[in-house]
């Protein structure tokens, strides 16, 4: 089989369309059988590795620096030229496979989702996708640009947070309003890149001959296990359930500090006017001491890692013209993973890469998986992965080593438990918010509009945080969410994820060996069995009610009112 073979980067990074056409004709070709489709998905599987790493090391460049003309170029060329005739072949095979008749073993959740990506595909979609991803990279170029000046230097956005949990309130308000003004200068710019995403996406779903977006995407995500009912049944028991609990904390953090009312500037800072915890000074004491965090969850996890920082396989550093936020990705020929993140010395870059490194794991436990559609695992699922590594890790960020002394580490695992509460209302803003664009796309084709509906959403869910006069900044909320921009609907999944992983944290501190090893049976799984099978197999419950997330919420409390007093002391 004449699949490309690049002994490194750089010669992966010169491949072309004719480098992998020559393989497409032999697969094309070849009639299936009982006898041989193991042999022939793999070789498939060889070639869409190859296919598929290519892509990701050109995201990871564009990423990396979002000023990289060559890289860009090179990008735009794969996704322009490579992309839809990769796409076209892969669901040319798809249909050759289920036409066959054939399923072999381990593969019913792929066929499954085979038979949807085959209605989904029109030809006339290929280049509108290739679109729809340059107009992320255009949003990544924007946002990824907007520094402040702050004293004298130059901060990106990200590293603003720092200054958001200053103990002076003063200080806070002068910077979050500085902060906010820079983003509300690309606010034309975003509103205007805003109408290519929402008019792109319309023209997919009504080429493929769906009545809305929605239900086009539903498909396109392989949601089989829950419906937007469903997710709008979540949104109900998060107003029922989490937004107390969160109006709670806010009511205890107003009074520590001897507020009138939270203000967006409050929402950070150390009730007590600590300064904000400090777990590393550079990045390469980061690597070192989550490393050690690792080797104790499970050394097999632990050593997983160390082969990441040896094989630079991590890029950490927060720095201008970077893309914000966060991410995994695999390297599919070696089955490696990698890990982007904007740390610059908070406890939220901690957290971040104790999240990005269950993601990292998953990669690892499903390398064994013999065909590329049974590591392709369902995005909800991926997110307990690495939700629960946050939780799972947490007993051992005070070892010898690690980031904290006892009584950080308990203030840490209270702020880490009291912005989970926070977070099932905001991800509600940003889900909610999505179906109504997708409800009313006519609507949402205009930007104040958009702004309406964000901010009623915000009212809704969010009511204790106090806005008052700053009504642009609230009702722009949605500008500063890449996933409305980027990657639509997938925000569910974080509170979903959220969900299982606090069931898999509260089995955790019953039996801590035995929670990781069911986590780590389950990201074995990969995509060989539905979500809640997946659920089921690292010790949760896969759900919407109020009643399952009641239990979590009222674990989340009990567990920061006996952490309390350690944490003071």
């Amino acid at each position: 089989m004449s699949i490309p073979t690049p002994t490194s980067t750089q010669e992966l990074l010169r491949l072309d369309w004719q480098d992998f056409e020559p393989a497409t004709h032999e697969l094309a070709s070849t009639s299936l059988t009982s006898a041989n489709v193991d042999a022939w998905l793999r070789d498939w599987t060889r070639w869409r590795e190859v296919v598929s790493e290519l892509y990701n090391r050109l995201y990871v460049g564009v990423t990396v620096d979002t000023q990289d003309k060559a890289t860009e170029s090179r990008f735009d060329h794969y996704m322009d030229i490579i992309y839809p005739k990769a796409e076209a072949f892969n669901q040319a095979m798809k249909q050759k496979l289920l036409d066959s008749g054939l399923s072999p073993a381990g593969f019913e959740v792929p066929l499954r989702n085979m038979r949807a990506e085959v209605e989904l595909f029109r030809q006339a979609n290929l280049p509108l996708i290739a679109e729809e991803q340059k107009l992320g990279n255009a949003f990544d170029k924007i946002t990824g640009a907007q520094t402040i000046l702050w004293e004298g230097k130059e901060y990106t956005y990200w590293q603003m947070r720092v200054v958001f949990q200053h103990p002076e309130r003063a200080t806070r308000e002068r910077g979050w309003r500085m902060t906010h003004q820079r983003t509300l200068a690309d606010r034309a710019a975003l509103n205007e890149l805003w109408a290519k995403f929402l008019a792109v996406r319309l023209k997919q779903a009504a080429n493929a001959g769906y009545p809305d977006y929605r239900t086009f995407r539903w498909q396109q995500m392989h949601r089989f296990d829950y419906t937007p009912q469903d997710a709008k049944q979540f949104h109900h028991a998060i107003e029922q359930v989490a937004v107390p609990a969160a109006s709670r904390v806010y009511e205890r953090k107003r009074q520590r500090l001897g507020i009138e009312s939270i203000r967006p500037w409050d929402v950070l800072p150390d009730p007590y006017k600590r300064p904000p915890l400090e777990p590393f000074r550079d990045v390469a004491e980061l690597k070192s001491k989550t490393a050690a965090v690792f080797r104790q969850v499970d050394p097999q996890l632990g050593g997983y890692f160390d082969t990441m920082i040896r094989e630079g396989l991590l890029d950490l550093e927060n720095r201008k013209n970077k893309a914000q936020g966060g991410y995994c990705t695999a390297f599919d020929i070696e089955k490696k993973p990698f890990i982007f993140s904007n740390a610059f010395g908070i406890h939220d870059d901690v957290q971040t890469l104790l999240h990005e490194g269950g993601h990292s794991f998953h990669v690892f436990e499903t390398a064994h998986l013999p065909y590329f559609d049974q590591r392709d695992v369902p995005m909800e699922f991926a997110e307990v992965a690495s939700m629960s590594m946050e939780l799972l890790a947490s007993p051992y960020l005070a070892n010898d080593g690690s980031f904290y002394s006892q009584a950080e580490a308990a203030r840490a695992l209270i702020e880490h438990l009291e912005s989970n509460l926070w977070f099932f209302p905001y991800m509600a803003v940003v889900d909610a918010f999505q179906h109504w664009v997708y409800e009313h796309p006519q609507q949402a084709a205009d930007p104040a509009n958009c702004d309406r509906a964000w901010g009623e959403q915000w009212a809704r869910f969010m009511p204790f945080e106090d806005w008052s006069g700053l009504e642009e900044e609230r009702v722009t909320g949605w500008q500063r969410k890449g996933h409305i921009f980027q990657v639509p609907f997938y925000y569910i999944e974080y509170g979903l994820a959220l969900l299982g992983a606090t069931q898999v944290w509260r089995n955790a501190l019953q039996d801590q060996a035995g929670a990781v090893a069911a986590y780590r049976r389950a990201l074995a799984l990969g995509n060989t069995a539905t979500l809640p099978e997946l659920f089921q197999a690292a010790g949760a419950r896969f759900a919407f009610d109020p009643a399952t997330l009641q239990v979590c919420v009222d674990l989340m409390e009990q567990q920061i009112a006996k952490f309390e007093p350690l944490a003071l002391g």
